[in-house]
């Protein structure tokens, strides 16, 4: 596993954390984040895009194009859709190949989220990050 900066989507999301001195406006931030997605299609939330193991409903929605990979995604929970945003920031755009390698939990702990994330909610970003990590290892 070689040691590279992480997205410049992310790296942004890091510096502006580091401007933001309490968990409450961090979280608002991370909801405000999901806010700005496109929703996905109703038709893209399907058993198979379902992700198993959170509390809320989440769907994941990856597309790999030339050997690059990206996803969408939603959930019924803003904090949940939030933090969605903040992976498609961690790996949207990497070669599909690079997926797999990403440290995520040594990103998503420059955010110290794990911290102040319920432990469902936890387990529902490690659900999301498995599902991420299985579809880029079934297409690298």
């Amino acid at each position: 596993m070689e040691d590279r900066m992480a997205s410049p989507a992310f790296e942004e999301i890091v510096e502006d954390f580091e401007f933001l001195e309490d968990w409450e406006d961090r979280y608002r931030y991370v909801i405000e984040q999901g806010k700005a997605m496109d929703p996905l299609p109703d038709a893209l939330k399907v058993p198979a895009t379902k992700v198993d193991g959170c509390a809320s409903q989440v769907w994941l929605h990856p597309v790999i194009e030339d050997g690059i990979f990206r996803f969408d995604g939603e959930s019924d929970a803003m904090i949940v859709r939030g933090l969605i945003a903040v992976l498609r920031a961690l790996y949207n755009g990497l070669p599909v190949a690079d997926v797999v390698g990403v440290d995520a939990g040594g990103e998503l702990a420059r955010l110290s989220l794990q911290d102040n994330l319920s432990s469902q909610r936890s387990n529902g970003l490690r659900a999301m990050i498995k599902r991420i990590r299985e579809v880029a290892a079934a297409n690298a």
